[in-house]
């Protein structure tokens, strides 16, 4: 019988493997703890919605909708896609279930898997996580400065330092149109000089003319008018107040008059996060407000704010941590003889129901052999149980990066490592902030 040929992953798509997952597992674990600290709660969507969502919602002249998004006929005939985004996702539950008829702002975040059918590349994948949150029932800067501050200290939590927040507004119903008037002006006399996709944008969509990667366009797209110029009194009062909330937080911001998002649904406030460890296409996290959204969901008026941080991208951002430290295990328990593992498992029983990751060997191996598996598996610390350390109720403990070794007893070990289990749950200090840029 000849042999199969091994099934691969869906090109695009990708497994998380270990260690890289116990790095997941910590940005997601202090992600929900900076928005519990902050009053926000988990919502989650459903991977599949209608199409018309995304349609109305992102826009139907975006290239999520035009070109990236997985959608197919279900056995009804309805068109179902697979989310490809979920700031659209939580409005429609936030219609759907009548959230603004509880008080307060709703201030909802979600950690999950996102779909679009673009070219793989480093840190993007056609199966993507995003790790988000948003801020709905209200306009106010104070809302929007919160929210970076928010993120800052986010950033902060997982060690993750360098990052440059970019920020901008792109206006509102009132004053975008004058711009979007001035823009396709001058966009016409530059239109042939730009790549085929910004000149069919320049056409059904200008704004996302700004919103262009391709480097040659980047002279062009500089000497285009920017809305700053054009923005209404009360835009400008909103920005002006969110750069002073900024300031009195000591956030440092750069205001880009040129950012804008993707999607259609964004007004006002526009930010990004960069950062250099992800290369030239350095965007780490985006997003703004979408006052209207709800209005064009069929929902009552519901302002409000968001972003979301492409997790694949946030892992590689933070991929230079070493492996040892990434790993899950803290405490290899090495045991020779029957006696030995006997009492080992009593012991790693003990320490793992105070949440202490423990390895036990399950086969009687040398103490050499045994050693070298704890060094190859990146694990730290190796407890060492034999007939001397029953008899003394004392155990080496062996630092196998230092190449160091200790005796404790075995109130000293849960001592030690119960403690450094509880000390991974406390909040670390967030990194320093630098001076603001404008």
């Amino acid at each position: 019988m000849s042999r199969k040929e091994p099934l691969r992953t869906v090109k695009g798509m990708r497994d998380i493997l270990p260690p890289e997952s116990v790095l997941w597992n910590r940005i997601e674990m202090a992600s929900r703890e900076v928005f519990a600290a902050y009053n926000y709660q988990e919502i989650r969507t459903p991977l599949v919605e209608p199409t018309e969502l995304f349609a109305r919602g992102v826009g139907a002249d975006t290239d999520i909708v035009t070109k990236e998004m997985y959608t197919f006929d279900d056995r009804d005939g309805q068109s179902l896609t697979l989310r490809p985004e979920a700031t659209a996702s939580v409005v429609r539950s936030y219609i759907e279930h009548r959230m603004w008829e509880q008080p307060g702002v709703k201030k909802l975040y979600y950690i999950g898997p996102m779909f679009r059918r673009e070219r793989p590349q480093k840190g993007r994948y056609r199966q993507f996580y995003q790790i988000g949150a948003e801020a709905v029932g209200s306009d106010s800067p104070a809302v929007d400065a919160e929210l970076l501050e928010m993120l800052v200290e986010l950033l902060g939590r997982v060690g993750l330092t360098g990052s440059i927040l970019f920020l901008n507004s792109v206006g509102c119903a009132n004053c975008r149109p004058k711009y979007l008037e001035v823009l396709r002006e001058e966009l016409g006399k530059v239109r042939g000089q730009l790549c085929v996709d910004c000149q069919r944008r320049s056409e059904t969509n200008p704004l996302r003319v700004l919103d262009c990667k391709v480097p040659e366009d980047q002279p062009i797209i500089d000497k285009l008018p920017t809305i700053l110029d054009l923005l209404c009194t009360e835009c400008r009062e909103h920005f002006d107040k969110l750069q002073s909330y900024l300031r009195d937080r000591k956030i440092p911001f750069t205001v880009r008059p040129r950012l804008v998002r993707g999607l259609d649904y964004y007004t006002r406030t526009t930010f990004e996060i960069v950062h250099g460890a992800l290369g030239a296409q350095d965007s780490l996290l985006g997003g703004g407000r979408y006052d209207g959204l709800s209005e064009m969901l069929g929902g009552p008026a519901a302002p409000g704010i968001g972003f979301s941080i492409g997790e694949d991208r946030f892992a590689l951002a933070l991929s230079q941590l070493a492996e040892s430290e990434l790993s899950a295990t803290q405490l290899f328990v090495i045991w020779l003889g029957e006696e030995a593992y006997r009492h080992a498992a009593e012991l790693a029983r003990e320490l793992r129901k105070r949440d202490v990751a423990v390895e036990l060997l399950a086969d009687s191996v040398k103490l050499k052999k045994a050693l070298e598996l704890a060094s190859r598996l990146g694990i730290r610390h190796a407890l060492l149980i034999g007939e001397q350390e029953l008899a003394e109720r004392k155990y080496v403990l062996r630092d196998m990066t230092q190449g160091s070794q200790k005796t404790v007893t075995r109130e000293e070990l849960f001592e030690e490592f119960a403690g450094k289990a509880a000390a991974s749950h406390a909040a670390p200090v967030p990194a320093e902030k630098g001076a603001e840029t404008r």
